[in-house]
């Protein structure tokens, strides 16, 4: 038994005459004839009872009916499956995402892929930045959104999506709240809750880079990986911590982040589409060409950043690749 014959098999069922059935499938009657026939030898049972106008299904018949059609439906599903994942319009794609990814720019990404995309199935993981480029390295994600600019990129292809500044979260109990903006220099004498250099290396340098601009090197009073962590420790009255501003959307009670008057030119922070260098599957493809529908950062011809913290200007004009 195979789909063809299965497909024939429900082809007279609803037509109820070999001639109507043959029509519909585009063949001749005969060949219709035999092929039941030899599909009824191959179950050991007559499926349809032979009439002077056409057959009608014996119990047998009926009772395979409703599973023939079943099944050619899952055959249907699974062709287009697997033509969906050729075009990149379909399978699985792996995504590990930075914490901070979730504020604001997957609320915008994901809903409209999936309405763009319904057959790609999605599985989120949050890891940190280092983690995710060994995740595509090692195969673990096909994709990642990450925060830039990172050590050393080589390797892999990075697409910012979202430019955005350090602000500086203060408690509300500290004197600095006082103000709405601060030049990071005149908060050089407070404790900073920085991030463990071996843990995100990428954000721990550019913190401490962000200082050194500033004409000092942190006091570090704690270290936390997680933006909420580091909000609950300024709160909790242990330091100040340089975080995106886009944190400010996730700001617990007690804290309150001061806009930068300092900072130097071209110093961003953001996040980045990462995946790998050298070739790509069609649904990371897909993937990509949507997230750059909401990516913020303009699309300058020319512009990179593959330095920490800075924008330079390579001699490839192609993209703008980390």
């Amino acid at each position: 038994m195979n789909l063809r014959q299965l497909s024939q098999f429900v082809a007279l069922a609803e037509t109820g005459n070999f001639h109507r059935a043959a029509e519909r499938l585009h063949m001749a009657q005969p060949p219709l004839s035999v092929s039941i026939r030899k599909l009824e030898e191959e179950l050991g049972s007559p499926l349809f009872e032979r009439t002077t106008t056409g057959v009608v299904l014996t119990p047998a018949g009926e009772a395979m009916l409703g599973d023939a059609r079943r099944a050619l439906f899952h055959a249907q599903q699974c062709r287009q499956a697997v033509q969906d994942a050729r075009e990149g319009e379909g399978g699985l794609l792996r995504l590990g995402i930075i914490g901070s990814a979730t504020y604001a720019l997957l609320p915008q990404l994901i809903p409209s892929l999936r309405q763009r995309y319904p057959q790609i199935e999605l599985e989120l993981s949050e890891a940190t930045s280092s983690e995710i480029l060994e995740g595509l390295v090692s195969r673990r994600f096909d994709a990642g959104l990450l925060r830039y600019p990172v050590l050393d990129p080589s390797g892999f292809e990075l697409l910012p999506l979202d430019r955005d500044d350090f602000v500086l979260a203060v408690a509300e109990s500290s004197p600095l709240a006082q103000r709405d903006a601060i030049a990071l220099a005149e908060a050089a004498h407070e404790p900073f809750i920085m991030y463990p250099q071996h843990k995100v290396p990428s954000l721990s340098a550019l913190a401490m880079m962000r200082c050194q601009f500033s004409g000092f090197a942190p006091r570090v009073a704690q270290e936390a990986m997680q933006v909420q962590t580091i909000m609950s420790l300024v709160a909790s009255g242990l330091g100040v911590g340089l975080v995106a501003s886009v944190a400010r959307q996730v700001v617990p009670r007690g804290v309150k982040c001061l806009a930068l008057t300092d900072n130097p030119p071209g110093f961003h922070v953001g996040i980045a589409l990462a995946r790998l260098a050298g070739g790509t599957s069609r649904v990371v493809e897909r993937f990509t060409e949507h997230a750059l529908r909401f990516a913020s950062v303009p699309r300058v011809e020319g512009e990179n950043w593959d330095k920490p913290g800075c924008n330079a200007r390579p001699s490839s004009a192609s993209s703008y690749l980390l």
